[in-house]
């Protein structure tokens, strides 16, 4: 068995994912850093932007809000979130964010534990009209999908 090593990683090196609204980054995951339990990103959302409405089968998701104003809907009930405040979703929750201030909001988010495979570990309700999302875009997340992965 390998021993897991420290690794840091910088903003900078990810890539931006816009499928699901948002600019998502994944930063610390099963590819970038070897991880087997679980994974962590950073979400950018710009004013009147928003991740559309996901749920995750197999992985509660924990949010932190460092910078901005947002909503979050949870099973179609709607609450505040401001900086410093945390958030825990529940597996197979639905939920969306949206920044509803005047300012870039800023939150991390770590899921665990992994789905099995990476398409099974995120599952989109609404199309967003991010960049890469368009007709015909899939209702699972797609296998090696960086932001919402799992062990492969």
């Amino acid at each position: 068995m390998l021993k897991q090593r420290p690794r840091i990683v910088n903003l900078s090196e990810t890539e931006p994912n816009r499928r699901r609204g948002g600019d998502l980054r994944a930063m610390l995951t099963p590819a970038t850093v070897g991880s087997t339990s679980g994974f962590m990103g950073l979400a950018i959302v710009q004013p009147g932007e928003r991740i559309g409405e996901h749920y995750h089968p197999y992985s509660e998701e924990f949010v932190y809000v460092v910078s901005g104003d947002l909503e979050v809907d949870l099973d179609g009930q709607t609450f505040a979130l401001t900086p410093d405040q945390g958030l825990m979703i529940p597996i197979d929750m639905r939920h969306r964010f949206r920044n509803v201030g005047d300012t870039e909001a800023r939150m991390v988010f770590h899921l665990g534990p992994l789905a099995p495979h990476p398409s099974m570990g995120h599952v989109d309700t609404e199309e967003t009209g991010g960049e890469a999302a368009g007709a015909g875009a899939p209702a699972t997340a797609a296998a090696g999908d960086p932001v919402h992965g799992a062990i492969e």
